[in-house]
């Protein structure tokens, strides 16, 4: 397995010990305090310089070495989930009803590794800025970030973010240029329909008849509505009525989430919907509103950036895939790659028990023999892009 040629192999102990202290004291959306001040406080003791206050619980840590005006953004998210974790190891979460169950322990640790080793031996000369995100997992911190002046206060030429792969073997990373996550759209279609007795189902109108037909028609827009070469999903996740045992009801919310690649997939989607919906309310002769809400833009990484990724991977990886097929999740580092060219980038957590689990599951947990990799990968795409060479 590679470890990044020992780039930060003798910080491995300390980044374990760093994260299983993350993972035992979770802390959820933009409430952050105890997490962000172990990162600022780690930072400040590396020698970099640390802000504070940007997306109100976020971090930023500046390394200038030398005189070079060329600059990196490197982003972990810190956030965790409300989740009761089902795993027994002595780190478990401490906390409740929240767990880090998507592995933003261990990318604080790889970065805040980073950091440490390029501030000690770091070979670059240029700026590196380390940015430590709350609420990535609602979608809120990176657009607040950059609105409390991220990119204008820490300008940096590209910017780049990291997520851990379960089921991806460690040591494995993956990216590619172009769509990498797809957006995500939550709805939410209410249906004011006429509600009645259950035996006289010819004097009101059934909301559960009619947001039956919605639902199977949404299921058209991706197989015969949505140009086969664009991806999409559509799901109906809820589907609630006002109705009782023996009355019809006359109120019904049907609510879901919808993924696509491309905004412009995703315009057409949610189009369609508006479409589908409107035109069954009229057969029924009742009313029915939509709200659709996009969440996550699609994440889409800068060709350069990409191929960058893939070169500074390729020092520490034992696989390294520069063409992965898009995946259908979405992240919020989106909202950094459309400000700034940027690159997000996949690594392995591993095949085997907690370590393969999907993320946000109870018994999920980071793999830490992907730290090395994980915090040599910054170190190189650093070194790279700020060194002699100039990031060619």
């Amino acid at each position: 397995m590679a470890d990044g040629g020992g780039k930060t192999r003798a910080l491995r102990a300390e980044m374990q010990a760093w994260r299983r202290a993350f993972h035992a004291r979770p802390e959820l959306e933009f409430d952050l305090k105890w997490t962000s001040d172990q990162v600022a406080d780690l930072l400040t003791s590396f020698g970099l310089e640390v802000h504070r206050g940007l997306g109100r619980t976020g971090v930023v840590g500046v390394l200038q070495k030398g005189n070079g005006t060329r600059s990196i953004g490197m982003r972990s998210d810190m956030d965790a989930l409300p989740i009761s974790e089902a795993n027994v190891f002595d780190h478990r979460s401490q906390n409740d009803g929240k767990m880090h169950a998507c592995g933003h322990d261990g990318h604080m640790a790889m970065l805040l590794g980073a950091a440490r080793h390029l501030a000690g031996d770091g070979d670059f000369n240029g700026r590196a800025v380390f940015i430590f995100q709350p609420n990535e997992e609602f979608g809120q911190g990176a657009a607040e970030m950059i609105a409390d002046g991220l990119f204008t206060q820490f300008p940096v030429d590209e910017v780049y973010g990291m997520h851990n792969m379960p089921g991806l073997p460690v040591g494995h990373f993956e990216t590619r240029a172009g769509p990498m996550t797809a957006s995500e759209a939550l709805f939410e279609i209410e249906i004011a329909a006429r509600g009645g007795h259950a035996a006289l189902p010819h004097m009101g109108v059934d909301a559960i008849t009619v947001g039956s037909e919605i639902v199977g028609a949404l299921q058209t827009i991706v197989s015969r509505k949505l140009d086969p070469a664009q991806n999409g999903v559509v799901s109906v996740t809820g589907f609630v009525t006002d109705g009782r045992r023996n009355v019809l009801p006359g109120r019904a919310v049907l609510s879901g989430d919808c993924r696509a690649l491309t905004p412009a997939a995703n315009a057409a989607i949610e189009a369609r919907m508006r479409q589908i919906v409107a035109g069954i309310a009229a057969a029924h002769d009742v009313t029915a509103t939509v709200r659709y809400d996009t969440i996550f833009p699609p994440t889409i990484n800068a060709p350069t950036p990409a191929a960058r990724a893939v070169r500074a991977a390729g020092g520490v990886a034992d696989h390294i895939d520069g063409d992965c097929p898009p995946k259908l999740f979405s992240e919020d580092f989106a909202h950094m790659a459309a400000a700034v060219p940027g690159c997000f980038v996949l690594m392995g957590n591993g095949t085997e028990g907690g370590h393969a689990r999907p993320l946000h599951s109870a018994d999920y947990d980071f793999n830490d023999d992907g730290l090395v990799a994980g915090s040599s990968f910054w170190v190189s795409l650093v070194e790279q892009q700020l060194g002699d060479g100039g990031g060619a």
